[in-house]
């Protein structure tokens, strides 16, 4: 009979295999854990009863949260998501290693911190900060996971909630680890980005947070948008992919900050 731990690790794996690729059989799984089709089978069946992953014939597929159904046409959103989505779901595993057992962690909104939520481990206890409505849905059936959801006016293009509200509740809790995604990141400005509500929240989190860490893709790095909201010497860490220099990414060593390239 298999222990928790080793159910725990076999389904952090499928859901890590399902990021960066999209699907998986259940002969892979038999294959990597040496366990028979039947337990590979049990363990997909556990996931898609929580809404991880949907079983095919003989596999599983990564599943697409229903309440992105009204804007899979929206050609703004759906581009943004797609853009460098590799890219991004590296980087969110990355990112998700970084987050401990009791730790309480912000997203700022984006695509690239809306997949660091999706790679949370099944089973990890932590609590989620959050203005992002769709980052509280997601959570919202996964246990151990208690979601703080600030108040405020739904910005409906990125689900974000931003204002006044949204701000005092922030102002209200301190979080272990932010991970910040940006319009721009550069060595000398900065995390900025282009909404002014949102760069404002923002702004928030970094002054609540212990530990910033910057998570973008190379085509952010150099970009300096239209609001600053976290100056480069307050990051403490960036997660970028292999496809950032090492020109794009000397100016944050230089500064003391802690660089992954995924």
């Amino acid at each position: 009979m298999a222990t928790q731990d080793e159910i725990n690790q076999r389904e952090q794996w499928i859901l890590e295999r399902l990021l960066r690729e999209g699907a998986l059989t259940v002969d892979e799984i038999c294959a990597e854990f040496k366990v028979s089709v039947a337990t590979a089978r049990r363990d997909l069946e556990g996931l898609e009863s929580r809404g991880r992953l949907r079983r095919t014939h003989g596999g599983a597929i990564s599943v697409e949260p229903l309440l992105y159904e009204a804007f899979s046409h929206v050609s703004s959103y759906k581009e943004q998501a797609e853009r460098f989505a590799d890219e991004k779901r590296r980087i969110a595993l990355a990112a998700a290693r970084l987050i401990d057992e009791g730790d309480t962690i912000a997203l700022t909104p984006g695509t690239t911190t809306t997949q660091i939520m999706r790679a949370i481990p099944p089973h990890k206890s932590i609590t989620v900060v959050t203005n992002t409505v769709n980052v509280a849905m997601e959570l919202s059936n996964r246990p151990g996971i208690n979601v703080f959801v600030t108040g405020g006016f739904l910005h409906g293009g990125w689900f974000s909630l931003v204002g006044q509200a949204a701000s005092d509740a922030l102002r209200r809790i301190f979080v272990d680890k932010l991970f910040i995604g940006a319009n721009g990141l550069h060595s000398e400005h900065g995390a900025t980005a282009y909404h002014p509500e949102e760069a404002a929240l923002n702004s928030v989190m970094v002054h609540q947070a212990r530990e910033k860490i910057a998570v973008v893709d190379h085509s952010k790095l150099g970009v300096v948008a239209t609001h600053l909201f976290c100056p480069v010497l307050s990051l403490n860490r960036l997660i970028t992919d292999v496809c950032a220099t090492d020109d794009m990414v000397a100016g944050f060593i230089e500064k003391g900050i802690q660089v992954l390239r995924v």
